[in-house]
């Protein structure tokens, strides 16, 4: 019988899935497993592989003292800041290889250590200049009336300070359905948005999908919504203008996100200059939809 294997965790956005039978990270996979750490446990990896790599062969130069000119029995830690000299190639000229094997020794390390700093410096390079959106979503998605129809609303801001370009953005529902065999199964639906697509994106927006007889969302109430387990995805894909790099960000709402009969309230104001005045402390603020004017 096969062993079974622990789960492996996996998290999509504020959704975690526990993966089971499936295969451990295969060594190939190191280099995507190094860019996917964040950058405490990146520094970590460095700092743990440095360190490592220095008592290795500080235990070697151990092993036979007399190899290194001045090396003391047992003194480790001469050892240790010897290797890390012989890494480093600084030889500061006190302590020097004095065999046949401390030669070989050295030779080994400062070889490994030459292909350890080249792939730690392309590691820190690809992680630097891997290009990234600084996406700010509205914290709830709205169902309320716009322009007399029912709508689904959610916020969108653009963190940085340089206008994005070719701003598209997408949203997708999905829930559970019973098919006419009678098996559950999710089903995913891309809702049309509007505006889906913005030649510049300096500040704000708010994404609205109209629920009309084609949305999938028609005649969906609060409690059909939870009962099925609504679930909303957000997405923004763009060209970041600094780098020429296409970027793209998510939010997820799940049902529990949606608030009712509400609006986004106004965050511009136009200045006596005529320039636009964008208020973000209140990206997330909502207010009641008011009776419309008869």
């Amino acid at each position: 019988m096969q062993k079974a294997r622990a789960p492996i965790p996996v998290r999509s956005g504020r959704t975690e899935f526990l993966k089971i039978n499936a295969a451990r990270r295969d060594w190939r996979d190191s280099y995507h497993w190094v860019l996917s750490l964040n950058w405490p446990q990146f520094a970590l990896l460095l700092v743990a592989s440095y360190l490592l790599l220095n008592t290795l062969f500080a235990v070697l130069y151990e092993v036979r003292p007399a190899s290194v000119s001045d090396l003391s029995p047992g003194a480790f830690w001469q050892a240790f800041f010897f290797s890390v000299e012989t890494l480093a190639t600084v030889g500061y000229g006190h302590m020097y290889p004095a065999t046949v094997y401390g030669h070989v020794i050295v030779t080994i390390e400062i070889f490994l250590g030459t292909i350890w700093f080249a792939v730690i410096t392309g590691l820190i390079f690809v992680r630097f200049s891997r290009p990234t959106a600084r996406i700010l979503f509205s914290k709830s998605i709205l169902i309320g009336n716009h322009d007399g129809r029912l709508s689904v609303m959610y916020r969108v801001a653009n963190l940085r300070h340089t206008s994005m370009v070719d701003a598209h953005f997408r949203l997708m529902f999905s829930r559970d359905e019973t098919t006419r065999e009678g098996e559950e199964i999710r089903r995913f639906y891309h809702l049309k948005v509007y505006p889906k697509r913005m030649a510049r994106f300096p500040a704000a927006l708010t994404i609205r999908h109209t629920i009309d007889e084609h949305s999938p969302l028609y005649g969906a109430t609060e409690k059909t919504l939870e009962e099925c387990d609504a679930f909303f995805l957000a997405e923004v894909r763009s060209v970041e203008t600094v780098m020429a790099a296409s970027v793209e960000s998510q939010q997820d709402y799940p049902f529990t996100d949606i608030r009712w009969g509400e609006r986004f309230v106004d965050i511009y104001e136009q200045l006596e200059d005529g320039k636009l005045q964008v208020d973000y402390a209140r990206i997330h603020d909502t207010e009641p939809v008011p009776e419309p004017i008869v």
